[in-house]
């Protein structure tokens, strides 16, 4: 990227956003990555040549989304409130979850995920019980499913140990039967993944929500992910940091010798290991490790225990 005045960098020279170039040395765009490779890592003296501007493209995008997975861990926060639905839309750039809380007095309280929590598409039925099929042939689906239905009315559907109220005092259901109290082996076979009093949820990868129990009825919710780093498809908004700078045009020159035709396999083998190479370098960098982090456990480990 051109280099800003301070006035450029602290003001957004008088625009709002004026935040906009705050931190912005850090990164490198998309665009300055394929050119730069194009001029320094492609030409008649290069291992790489006669490769247009959109093979280097597509293989600069795949690289940053490789390392957005396992080293830079591209990390946004969303927060959505939930509606009687109980269901919380995956953002378009979701790749996995880190955390999922739910907020109350400004505090996040983190969730669980619970396997039992369950969700299912219902077919429409006529008397005989046969499918119902639309005028294009396509399967009638009804609004909610009865287990969709159980779970917004707050109903525990577990194959393992229930807890709930039950004669005014809290209890536990196994076989039909209710016990109560505290006594010996009172918990025992106790559900751990429902043993929590904060809400639950599921992730639903296929259908791009996140189900929640019936706790989290017009709460705030908070979810930190981690993003391909795509930014929707906006090649202008792409960037990656410098530290993985150079292990960007590695992938780059790696990917394009891997597929191309007539490349020795040697050649291949040196561009793969100098890829791993600085793979490991930008993890390293990307740490964040300082010396005085490590310095303050060992310091502890002086202090006499009275």
């Amino acid at each position: 990227m051109a280099y800003l005045t301070a006035y450029q960098y602290y003001t957004n020279s008088g625009v709002n956003p004026t935040s906009a170039n705050w931190g912005s040395y850090q990164f490198v765009s998309l665009k300055d990555i394929v050119n730069n490779f194009l001029l320094m890592y492609q030409g008649d003296d290069k291992l790489v040549n006669n490769v247009s501007k959109h093979l280097v493209l597509f293989h600069a995008k795949r690289g940053i989304q490789e390392i957005n997975y396992d080293a830079l861990r591209s990390i946004k926060v969303l927060e959505l409130e939930v509606g009687d639905n109980l269901k919380f839309i995956l953002p378009p750039d979701y790749v996995n979850y880190i955390r999922i809380s739910v907020e109350s007095g400004g505090i996040l309280y983190p969730l669980h995920e619970n396997s039992q929590i369950n969700y299912a598409t219902a077919y429409l039925q006529d008397n005989n019980l046969d499918i119902l099929f639309d005028q294009d042939g396509d399967v009638l689906e009804a609004e909610e499913s009865e287990l969709t239905k159980k779970r917004l009315e707050g109903v525990n559907l577990s194959q393992y140990l229930l807890q709930g109220p039950r004669y005014g005092q809290w209890g536990w259901c196994l076989d039909g039967c209710w016990y109560f109290g505290y006594g010996i082996g009172g918990r025992f076979g106790l559900n751990t993944e429902l043993a929590n009093q904060n809400p639950s949820f599921r992730v639903d990868k296929a259908g791009g929500v996140i189900n929640f129990s019936s706790g989290v009825k017009n709460q705030l919710i908070v979810l930190e992910y981690i993003s391909d780093g795509m930014e929707g498809g906006n090649n202008d908004s792409v960037s990656i940091n410098k530290l993985a700078e150079d292990f960007l045009y590695s992938y780059i020159r790696w990917a394009i010798l891997d597929n191309k035709i007539g490349v020795q396999e040697y050649v291949v083998r040196r561009a793969r290991r100098d890829k791993w190479a600085t793979l490991r370098n930008a993890k390293i960098r990307l740490s964040n490790i300082h010396p005085g982090r490590l310095l303050m456990p060992l310091r502890a480990r002086d202090n006499w225990i009275k």
